[in-house]
């Protein structure tokens, strides 16, 4: 009889998370970072959920008023970074993300990439992905909403080096959908809603006042 050591049974993957918060809201007129929902900023309310997760370290990567965000920051366990070429696309801060985390890189298996213009983002879509991950065995795990794949999403270190040289103008969709085979999905339904414009903020609000009404 084998015995195994249950040590090893139970080892957790090492998953670090970046929130990518660089955007200029150039649609919303306003730093859509700081727009706050039920009590909260969208940039605060991701950070809370990834804090409250199993992933360690957390990263959060600042461009546009970055100063005005920073200020609002309200968490200490968390790592704020600046991406000076934020204006060149979403690719640039995803790399900032990833060299951010060089000085442990080695002991990181895997990391998630976020966003925080999402609003129903949340500690538990965060620990499936890294269950999915566990359970699948599959290096990418993305989120599934709105008949389609995307972020939040899970990269196993294979692709750190991948991340890390995306072009400019490209994100983290790019590389789920040139590994499709590689990938797991994990249902995410309100993932489909995020907040680009000043309509889509009046349709989150008209819902979250729906909601108390019927409670």
């Amino acid at each position: 009889m084998t015995i195994t050591d249950p040590q090893v049974e139970t080892a957790k993957p090492n998953v670090a998370i970046i929130l990518l918060a660089a955007g200029a809201s150039t649609r919303m007129g306003v730093p859509k970072q700081l727009l706050t929902f039920e009590g909260r900023s969208l940039v605060n309310r991701t950070i809370e959920s990834a804090i409250a997760s199993v992933c360690k370290p957390v990263v959060v990567v600042l461009g546009a008023n970055c100063q005005q965000i920073r200020a609002q920051i309200n968490q200490t366990s968390v790592e704020v970074i600046e991406n000076p070429e934020w204006k060149l696309g979403m690719g640039t801060s995803i790399k900032s993300g990833i060299l951010s985390l060089s000085k442990c890189l080695e002991r990181i298996d895997a990391v998630i990439l976020a966003v925080c213009d999402q609003p129903f983002f949340s500690t538990e879509i965060i620990n499936n992905l890294v269950a999915a991950y566990c359970s699948t065995g599959k290096p990418i795990v993305a989120s599934h909403y709105a008949e389609t794949i995307g972020v939040p999403a899970l990269f196993s270190h294979k692709f750190f080096s991948e991340l890390a040289a995306l072009r400019e103008t490209v994100g983290a969709k790019y590389l789920i959908e040139k590994h499709l085979s590689e990938v797991s999905c994990v249902p995410f339904p309100l993932g489909k809603i995020d907040i680009d414009t000043p309509q889509d903020y009046e349709q989150l609000q008209g819902m979250h006042s729906a909601n108390l009404l019927e409670k």
